[in-house]
């Protein structure tokens, strides 16, 4: 669990005055106490002051026997999950190196790696987006976690209103929020940021420099940074997913969120384990375990995995032109910049499994119908887990997994209406 610990402080007390024994068992019952009540006695030296007898732990060895089965038995349930999980993914790198080599035998002249684009398309160099700035996050004092890290990002309406943050997907980058930069610049202060690993923000190649914990302080420092103490995020796919997370652990930060198509992962983890369909839409994560071999094969026909992943007739961006779809590849052609985002799903599994949370940051939840990644269940999934009032959902008909490119008017429209009470 993040920045927690499995034991209760304790301290010693004293009071000068009754003491309620309710409150003392319900103290240790929130402890989850492997402490036992110990009566109250009362002193005469001392005017009838109460005095509460040093209570003595269990032995450790005790303590370390009785928690044995059950951290054996997390154990053994990881490793049989692990073991599922690899399984899956020789399965899915099987199916998709027949998709990739299809493409490399159907284009012959675009041979088996991708083109690097050596000049940024110019609908990135748009000046009504924003203007484009680099933020270096804070170094913390060891222990504590820190990265230190260059974030690139687009800012746009500075001194117009509250900061909205703006946390994109994979395979996307700061570009897929365009549309949304526009739209609200006039009231708040927009922010697309291009999360670690996703070039031209900094990008460590090492799998542990992608952990939850390190994402979620990357959002922290970045707010801070930005000098706001609170924000209104804004998130898609992956995004959604590190703010639902960023919500349960830095409530302070987040004044309202509006997700679009993406769930907290302790639900997806929970649906999935109901909805074997939802494993199967999530096929790709299983191959994104594997090293080296998914950026091989998302690269291969000058990435045409990835263009099909934004241009598909039924499941792509609707009207995306051929500038908007190389304002992504751009960055992922570049040596090296499609590690970083697939990192981030190296780690999904490192935390199974997931204790469910209740959820309580006033949320604009919108979902597409027809998400070819996420089934429409979910949404139900999530509601189960907010405290009553605080969640308002739509099903967008007709839309798909890309809602912020795909539908941008319905967005604006829900969004104006949530966040209507901050404008005054």
């Amino acid at each position: 669990m993040r920045g927690g610990s499995i034991c209760p402080s304790r301290a010693s007390v004293s009071s000068t005055g009754p003491v309620d024994s309710d409150s003392t068992v319900e103290s240790q019952n929130k402890g989850g106490g492997l402490l036992a009540p110990a009566p109250l006695a009362q002193s005469p030296d001392h005017g009838g002051s109460v005095v509460v007898p040093e209570r003595k732990d269990m032995p450790e060895f005790v303590v370390t026997a009785l928690l044995a089965p059950s951290r054996l038995s997390l154990k053994l349930l990881r490793a049989l999950v692990m073991s599922l999980v690899y399984l899956a993914a020789l399965v899915a790198a099987f199916v998709y190196s027949c998709i990739a080599l299809t493409h490399v035998m159907c284009r012959p002249r675009r041979g088996c790696c991708g083109r690097q684009r050596l000049s940024p398309p110019e609908c990135l160099r748009d000046p009504t987006l924003g203007e484009h700035c680099f933020l270096t996050l804070r170094v913390s004092v060891p222990p504590v976690k820190s990265s230190g890290l260059r974030l690139h990002y687009v800012s746009a309406g500075h001194g117009n209103g509250p900061l909205m943050l703006f946390l994109h997907g994979f395979p996307e980058n700061w570009f897929s929020w365009r549309y949304q930069l526009r739209e609200f610049q006039s009231h708040f202060h927009v922010v697309a940021v291009d999360m670690r690993g996703y070039s031209p923000s900094d990008a460590p190649k090492e799998v542990d420099c992608y952990t939850i914990d390190l994402l979620l302080d990357d959002i922290k420092d970045t707010i801070l940074g930005l000098g706001y103490s609170k924000c209104i995020l804004v998130s898609h796919d992956w995004g959604a997913s590190l703010a639902w997370e960023f919500s349960i652990y830095y409530p302070s930060l987040v004044e309202r969120m509006v997700v679009a198509n993406g769930p907290p992962m302790s639900v997806i983890q929970e649906y999935s384990i109901h909805h074997i369909g939802q494993i199967f839409r999530s096929n790709y994560m299983f191959l994104f375990q594997l090293p080296w071999l998914p950026e091989k094969l998302l690269s291969m026909s000058d990435f045409q995995i990835l263009k099909d992943t934004f241009t598909h007739r039924k499941n792509g961006i609707p009207g995306l032109t051929p500038s908007e779809l190389e304002a992504f590849l751009y960055h992922f052609s570049q040596p090296g910049c499609l590690t970083g985002p697939i990192n981030y799903y190296r780690n999904v599994f490192r935390n199974f499994p997931l204790e469910p949370k209740k959820l309580s940051t006033p949320t604009l939840l919108l979902w597409g119908e027809k998400d070819f990644a996420f089934q429409q269940g979910l949404v139900e999934a999530i509601g189960r887990h907010f405290v009553p009032g605080r969640l308002e959902s739509h099903i967008l008909p007709g839309s798909g997994h890309w809602i912020p490119q795909s539908h941008p008017q319905e967005m604006h429209q829900y969004m104006w209406a949530f966040l209507q009470d901050l404008l005054g």
